[in-house]
């Protein structure tokens, strides 16, 4: 959870100041796979105040994969790591608060899910369901070959609001893209991108 945590300090610092300005957000997790990213986004928004009027789509093709995150159970040997990833994505409160432990286990607070809406998606075959205000889609397309990448470029172009953010993994970027010239760079090192308001289409 909170893996490279400089990416949760930018968008706790430079992407939250423009989500407060909504009444309410959506923030699509496209290949969560087991969840850690999204309990890291639940408990980061719920950090800002924001959490009560958000809500988190969670997706993967995988159904036996949200099975497991969807649980919200982890094993306890990597919550050391877990919480030095935390605290360095500048939380604001002890991590352990967070989820109760049990022998081998730790299980996180039920009150987290309560604005994740958990789904099947398949980002080949599958179109866009909902404007989102985030996208957050890491390490994943780095398994697509270059056509299936610009396909899900443009299922996330279209289902970004204008103005509407996008987060990818350290190795990826949005050079290259059919979209490349539709967003702003908005941190490089951390490849958080935001849509430009009058996006071209290619």
């Amino acid at each position: 959870m909170f893996r490279d945590p400089g990416f949760y300090r930018i968008f706790r610092q430079q992407i939250i100041p423009y989500l407060q300005t909504y009444p309410f957000i959506r923030i699509w997790h496209a290949g969560c796979s087991t969840g850690e990213e999204v309990y890291s986004m639940a408990i980061l928004l719920e950090e800002e105040h924001l959490y009560d009027r958000a809500r988190i789509y969670a997706t993967d093709f995988n159904n036996a994969v949200l099975s497991r995150a969807e649980t919200g159970i982890f094993p306890l040997r990597v919550m050391q790591e877990y919480t030095e990833n935390y605290i360095s994505a500048e939380g604001k409160q002890a991590f352990s608060d967070y989820y109760t432990a049990g022998y081998d286990h730790v299980i996180f607070r039920p009150a987290l899910q309560r604005n994740i809406a958990w789904a099947q998606h398949n980002l080949v075959t599958d179109g866009s369901f909902n404007e989102f205000h985030v996208i957050v889609c890491r390490n994943t397309m780095i398994y697509f070959n270059k056509t299936l990448q610009d396909r899900v470029h443009h299922l996330f172009y279209d289902s970004l609001i204008a103005s509407g953010f996008l987060g990818l993994g350290s190795k990826e970027s949005i050079q290259f893209t059919p979209h490349a010239d539709a967003y702003s760079l908005r941190h490089e090192q951390e490849k958080w991108y935001r849509k430009a308001p009058r996006g071209v289409a290619p």
